[in-house]
């Protein structure tokens, strides 16, 4: 399965499981259960944009964009983090008046059996996405995939706390899981806003890459010395730039089929890279 259908996908299991949270949390009263609806609905609108940002992403380059599209992955990872911390807000809102103003909650066998459904099926998803998205090295379907992940967290919650509400019955037990909920909700818009970010900001390469690069340039006798690293990545494309000193005897062939030899072991190694490399005589 491809990047897009995987995004594909999962806007189709976003929109079975609102309607399903939706029916279940307004027959029943509870906000816990709507709040996962909301947050479901937030997973949708992050699935329909990670699906077009990554078919934008795979345009390969043109005169307006020489370097590709691949950082509407990026922006699509950092426009997801908003979302999530927007329903994370709306959770905490509706949960605090209930507080003050609560509602008995009724029917909880149908909300056990709502969130167990979505359990099964996040869990399945979120799976086929983070592999997909480890495979692509796409920061889009990766992020796709961590809402669902957490879909799976917040619904095991509130699936625990009705099951706690129904034998004890303690109906403030549902807004305060909403509110737990709504903090784990933040706490994955903090990182994933890192995550998209530190791309968009063009900061380097991780180390493990950074010193994959080093090997390779330090595995060839004939580079006496190099620097002006620079590294960016965008989306799942690493973009190099390297000034390598060669004696001044060597034919210009020689230098050609060098920076050849190392452009592909890069690529090699570090899939998606594109290295430039700028020769210069030794001083």
């Amino acid at each position: 399965m491809n990047k897009q259908n995987a995004a594909f996908l999962s806007i189709s299991s976003n929109a079975c499981l609102i309607v399903f949270k939706i029916i279940a949390g307004v027959l029943m009263g509870s906000i816990s259960v709507i709040s996962e609806a909301t947050h479901s609905a937030i997973d949708l609108i992050a699935s329909v944009i990670a699906f077009f940002s990554i078919k934008k992403a795979v345009e390969p380059a043109d005169k307006q964009h020489p370097y590709g599209h691949g950082k509407f992955e990026n922006i699509s990872g950092f426009i997801e983090a908003m979302l999530i911390f927007f329903a994370a807000v709306m959770i905490v809102y509706e949960a605090v008046k209930k507080v003050f103003h609560p509602v008995a909650i009724v029917k909880l066998d149908w909300g056990v059996a709502v969130m167990a459904i979505s359990v099964i099926v996040n869990l399945f998803i979120s799976r086929l996405l983070f592999k997909i998205a480890k495979k692509t090295d796409s920061i889009a379907l990766e992020a796709d995939a961590m809402h669902l992940n957490i879909d799976v967290i917040t619904s095991l919650s509130v699936m625990a706390g009705l099951i706690v509400i129904r034998f004890l019955h303690i109906q403030l037990l549902d807004p305060i899981i909403a509110i737990a909920v709504a903090i784990m909700i933040c706490k994955a818009s903090f990182d994933l806003t890192k995550r998209s970010v530190k791309d968009l900001l063009d900061e380097q390469l991780p180390e493990e890459e950074l010193k994959t690069i080093h090997t390779v340039l330090k595995s060839h006798p004939d580079i006496l010395s190099y620097h002006k690293l620079r590294t960016r990545k965008s989306g799942n494309h690493r973009e190099i730039d390297i000034h390598i000193a060669m004696e001044k005897s060597t034919s210009l062939e020689n230098v050609h089929d060098l920076c050849n030899a190392v452009e592909l072991e890069i690529k090699k190694a570090l899939p998606g890279a594109t290295t430039t490399i700028h020769a210069e005589p030794q001083r």
